[in-house]
């Protein structure tokens, strides 16, 4: 496996896998310890807080919404179209993450992030910076209290860069730390 190889299999991964992975990089980049409980990620010891990991794939939006009429013609599109989307001109595109079940009651620090076709963007909050700043909405699913989401798209994704980037990784960068 080489770092193409790595990028291309993680855009391929499920939800949950994909998790994974991103929970195994923020641990081996940042020395973290297993999670204390299953409402965290991880543990860091030294600093003795506990620490979330939200990660998501930068793809661009898609042209066409899917309806009953559209739904064959908009899985056939996907099959044919690149739609990933280079950190480097990140700006050029229209795109939309979400980072999702946020609940900042169970941790003291969130690691969250980007990959995008060319590189791994990483930032950093503490749960008490988590706001209005960066378009936190704390009204994710009826009944969910404590719960929340932001996003990371073309019309926010600067105000991340300006004030929580913590790091930028090649994917060679990114199977030297996985290796």
């Amino acid at each position: 496996m080489d770092a193409d190889k790595l990028r291309e299999g993680i855009f391929n991964l499920q939800t949950r896998r994909f998790g994974t992975v991103a929970e195994v990089m923020i641990k081996k980049l940042f020395k973290l310890g297993n999670s204390k409980n299953q409402f965290h990620d991880a543990y860091d010891d030294i600093q003795n807080h506990r620490a979330e990991i939200k990660f998501s794939t930068v793809r661009k939006k898609n042209a066409r919404t899917i309806t009953e009429e559209s739904v064959l013609q908009c899985i056939s599109d996907e099959m044919a179209t690149n739609r990933n989307v280079p950190y480097s001109k990140w700006s050029e595109y229209e795109f939309d993450c979400n980072i999702q079940q946020i609940k900042r009651d169970q941790f003291e620090v969130l690691y969250y992030g980007l990959f995008f076709s060319d590189s791994v963007v990483i930032f950093k909050i503490r749960s008490k910076d988590i706001g209005s700043q960066i378009y936190y909405s704390d009204k994710q699913h009826k009944g969910n209290e404590g719960e929340g989401q932001f996003h990371l798209n073309d019309n926010t994704l600067q105000i991340h860069i300006d004030n929580y980037l913590y790091r930028v990784l090649s994917y060679e960068e990114l199977y030297d730390l996985l290796s």
